[in-house]
């Protein structure tokens, strides 16, 4: 899936400055996008369904006050009503609660690995692209080792090696996710940011700055490293939905986040057993899932639009 993705933007065309717009006014690469996102419907509606999952995530008092973690036995496997919205689970937990507390595990799993898989994966490619020689085939080497191991089965083998417990922490459980992840997840944005990087780099303002004198930092950062950065954004928030569904299905095997922390892949993997006699566990938390993971596919859509200028 990262893989189709990089090759949709991947011949997205960079815009080396300001342009002139029709009215005459200078405009850049980033107003002009903006200018599309704020007339695209899915911009917004996939905007405002990100921004409750991040509200859900951050601030799941706003939409339950129940416990996501108690339960009754008087009250398992109940079927949605007033009382209990969504449900409950074979212990007697509000589903509903636990749905919401939810997004938080799998939230920031997505978040974390998207920041992580970007920093280490433009590094390396600008470093490739703009360096060259040597270096460039030594890095490219280096990623095509670990691109050629699909993430799903590199996160299977890492997870099943080092498994978690009841007795794991939180934090430690998100760590080793987070972790097996962003090793197999930079190699696309990293080969992403070399070919942008290479693009970038021979136009003639980058060219005219090296002739003046500045160093390559400054190069990088104020004139290769904004012109290039574009598609690797697309990318980035089209592979967090892909990386949400990714800390589900490791969950759903067992060997991601575990009881009792609480993510939509366990609640997914809760209900499997359970699926023709009580389906409604299964119902809501894949629900939920799939339009997280919708919902920054379509972002990404949006923003890929907006920053190609063939669309303009």
């Amino acid at each position: 899936m990262t893989d189709a993705n990089t090759a949709t933007v991947a011949a997205a065309e960079v815009a080396p400055g300001p342009q002139q717009g029709s009215d005459g006014e200078a405009r850049s690469l980033w107003s002009d996008a903006w200018r599309m996102l704020r007339r695209s419907p899915v911009f917004w509606i996939s905007l405002a369904l990100i921004l409750v999952f991040l509200l859900m995530a951050i601030l799941p008092q706003l939409f339950t006050q129940l416990d996501p973690q108690s339960g009754s036995l008087r009250q398992v496997r109940k079927a949605p009503s007033a009382e209990h919205w969504f449900g409950t689970d074979k212990q007697g937990r509000d589903i509903y609660a636990r749905t919401i507390y939810g997004a938080r595990a799998s939230i920031i799993v997505g978040v974390l690995t998207t920041i992580a898989t970007t920093l280490v994966g433009a590094t390396f490619g600008i470093m490739a692209g703009y360096l060259g020689g040597w270096l460039d085939a030594l890095l490219m080497r280096v990623t095509d080792v670990f691109f050629a191991i699909p993430m799903l089965l590199g996160g299977i083998l890492f997870m099943a090696s080092f498994p978690s417990d009841a007795n794991t922490g939180y934090w430690t459980v998100v760590g080793k996710v987070v972790l097996v992840m962003t090793v197999f997840g930079w190699p696309s944005i990293a080969r992403l940011m070399r070919s942008a990087v290479l693009q970038v780099k021979s136009l003639e303002y980058v060219q005219a700055a090296r002739a003046l004198g500045a160093r390559p930092g400054r190069i990088i950062l104020g004139h290769i490293l904004p012109n290039a950065v574009a598609p690797v954004i697309v990318v980035a928030t089209i592979n967090l939905g892909a990386y949400i569904a990714t800390e589900a299905a490791l969950s759903f095997l067992g060997i991601g986040l575990v009881s009792p922390t609480i993510s939509w892949g366990v609640a997914i993997s809760d209900a499997l057993d359970m699926v023709r006699t009580a389906p409604h566990l299964l119902l809501f938390p894949s629900l939920f899932l799939s339009l997280a993971v919708l919902a920054f596919i379509l972002l990404g859509d949006a923003i890929r639009d907006a920053l190609d200028p063939k669309t303009r």
